[in-house]
């Protein structure tokens, strides 16, 4: 058998086999203690998912049981203007009147040859005035052919693609290709569909790119486990630059470590000719479920030596929670790292992003550290007045403006992956109107509709000429006038309201605010150069409703919540009730209750906060409201969840406790 869902498998049944066979493949996603992922906030789905295929070869062959190995693998070296390439074959069963004949093609231009006894399993070519891979300004490939014959009958055949290309990952320069700066900016993706769960074809698979690269993107975390084959060949050829790694992830599991080894080997051997990738992902998120330990720790030091001994031409890293203090031991052990920060949407706010990193590397300035998540969620949800927690796509777009210009601004950050390039299935989830979804996706689940914050990362990151009004889903506004955002590569941006001009203006961030007049119905017109975009608002007296989250059940509203002057009430933040003592003994209670009758994230995050806590989590939940955090534990966290009176009973305690 075979533990894990994510990578190739294969088993040799030539001696199980009669004259007629029935092959039955049987899978099992129920709950065990010892195969990852058991506990991460996305849907686990089940079924067979990905290709299965019956390989015939004949007795000597190129080796297809060793971790689902492709049977070749190729090492280039880049030496000045030139690349050694090593090229190494896995062969079963040869015999000495077997031979192997090796080419190595540019193109269709065979460049190299070489033909020797099978016994030769290594051989190495020199590429003189090398092509190099060169992320997406120029991802040039080369093709390694090997065949095994004997005598002049060919037995079995191997092709691999590879690229010839040199990577730093500097601390205080980030991320360096050939020599050269080349900021990675991009997105982690879930390989998820609406309808078809992860049983996706070539035909999904490239759309998903397309878009990415529509965007501007040069890089994917492909979170949080191995995906299919062609996701890396398609980023080969597009010049992507990836993370990939293994679904280490959330909660450690003591009887776990021989899993994580035999993922992280199957990740490295069937992946290993991609030039796309360059970094091995250890683990992600993985004390959420507990702090540090010595087995976590001789678990990640193990993988960490694996990778370096399996592949030395490439680094290792890993996604840190939040809450994680920088001081942890397990931190230093990848070659680089990068942390998942949602400050401005679970709690904080948006400047305490630029803050983290810039205290991280004051006090590491050897260790890169990059973003590896950040987001927030948005459905179709307006409003004109956005706030942290709303959900609307407004909200989503501000939030991204603030960390695009904190952290395209910063050399030092290795690598920023927006959390998520599209909304994926998370079936623990019940917030934002959508139960079982996590909508921090730049893009919707079905692909179509890019929400506006896809347009802002696009201003920044793309050269394709564009112009883009941002609220086309937000027609009918209250207000006399409206402010319109639009989003452009290009320096200069004029809008027009019914024909009219309303002024140019210029923008060193690729973000313009226009006030516009609002009265009947008015059509809106950005022109940028060649480039041009329209939309259309419509004056009315009420708000409409269509507009605004739907909570279900009891609906907690402003006014039944009293905010007597000078003292506290839940819609006021954790940290500036807990520098009360009263109200820091009141916020310790509130957790101790939430532990009894929580379970997952939620009883994690409250059992920290209610001792000591760690630096990191209590800085977040600093910038709750005691209603939002409540609200968000009982939701996503698995939490207690709080009725109408409950949260009325906690609100009067805080009413006695003054400011």
């Amino acid at each position: 058998h075979h533990d894990g869902g994510y990578s190739t498998w294969r088993v040799n049944v030539t001696d199980f086999l009669a004259d007629e066979n029935e092959i039955v493949v049987a899978v099992d996603n129920a709950p065990n203690d010892h195969v990852y992922p058991q506990m991460a906030d996305f849907t686990f789905y089940g079924g067979l998912y990905r290709d299965v295929n019956v390989i015939s070869v004949p007795e000597t062959h190129f080796d297809l049981d060793y971790y689902g190995t492709h049977g070749i693998a190729v090492t280039p070296i880049v030496e000045g203007a030139n690349a050694s390439v090593e090229v190494e074959v896995f062969v079963t069963d040869a015999t000495e009147e077997d031979t192997l004949e090796y080419v190595i093609k540019n193109g269709d231009e065979v460049i190299a040859t070489k033909s020797v006894s099978a016994n030769e399993t290594k051989v190495t070519f020199e590429i003189e005035n090398v092509h190099l891979w060169n992320g997406r300004k120029d991802p040039h490939l080369y093709t390694a052919e090997v065949t095994l014959k004997r005598n002049d009958t060919v037995l079995d055949e191997r092709s691999t693609r590879f690229g010839c290309r040199t990577f730093v990952i500097d601390p205080e320069k980030g991320f360096i290709l050939n020599g050269e700066r080349y900021p990675l900016h991009g997105v982690s993706r879930h390989q998820d569909r609406p309808h078809i769960g992860n049983a996706l074809t070539h035909k999904e698979h490239k759309e998903d790119i397309e878009l990415i690269l529509e965007m501007g993107a040069n890089t994917i975390r492909l979170a949080h486990y191995q995906h299919d084959q062609y996701i890396y060949d398609l980023c080969d050829e597009t010049g992507l630059v990836l993370w990939a790694e293994i679904p280490y992830i959330s909660k450690h599991l003591p009887n776990g470590r021989e899993n994580t080894i035999s993922q992280m080997k199957e990740l490295i051997i069937q992946n290993y000719n991609h030039p796309s990738i360059v970094v091995w992902g250890l683990s992600n998120e993985i004390t959420m479920g507990g702090g540090e330990d010595d087995d976590l720790i001789e678990n990640h030091n193990i993988l960490n030596d694996l990778c370096h001994q399996m592949d030395p031409t490439r680094l290792t890293t890993m996604a840190v929670v939040s809450m994680c203090s920088i001081d942890a031991k397990y931190i230093q052990i990848p070659d680089v790292i990068s942390y998942n920060h949602y400050y401005g949407w679970y709690g904080g706010t948006t400047d305490m992003n630029g803050e983290f990193f810039d205290d991280f590397h004051k006090k590491y300035p050897n260790i890169p550290i990059g973003l590896s998540e950040y987001g927030c969620e948005a459905l179709n949800w307006h409003t004109s007045n956005p706030v942290q927690g709303d959900y609307t796509e407004e909200y989503q777009a501000y939030y991204h403006e603030e960390l695009i210009k904190q952290l395209f601004t910063r050399d030092y950050i290795w690598a920023t992956h927006v959390w998520n390039m599209y909304d994926f299935a998370a079936d623990a989830r019940a917030e934002g109107g959508e139960n079982g979804m996590n909508h921090k996706g730049l893009v919707t689940f079905d692909r179509k509709y890019k929400k506006d914050a896809f347009y802002a990362y696009k201003a920044w990151l793309s050269d394709d000429p564009f112009v883009h009004i941002c609220g086309k889903r937000y027609v009918d506004r209250v207000e006399d006038t409206t402010k319109v955002t639009v989003y452009s590569n290009q320096p200069e941006v004029e809008l027009f309201v019914n024909g009219e001009s309303l002024g140019k203006q210029t923008s060193d961030v690729h973000f313009f605010y226009f006030d516009v007049p609002n009265a009947g119905e008015s059509t809106l017109v950005a022109k940028a150069g060649d480039c041009s975009d329209e939309s259309k608002i419509r004056k009315v007296d009420t708000f409409n409703e269509e507009y605004r989250l739907k909570e279900e059940g009891e609906v907690l509203n402003w006014f039944d919540i009293d905010m007597p002057e000078g003292y506290f009430n839940i819609n006021d933040k954790i940290g500036d009730i807990m520098k009360a003592n009263e109200g820091k003994m009141f916020i310790d209670e509130l957790m101790l209750k939430i532990m009894k009758g929580a379970d997952g994230g939620a009883a994690e995050a409250a059992e920290a906060a209610a001792g000591a806590g760690s630096e990191g989590l209590m800085k977040m939940l600093s910038g709750f409201t005691v209603k939002r955090m409540l609200n968000l534990m009982g939701t996503a966290g698995g939490g207690k969840q709080f009725t109408k009176e409950e949260l009325l009973e906690l609100n009067s305690k805080l009413n006695k406790i003054k400011r």
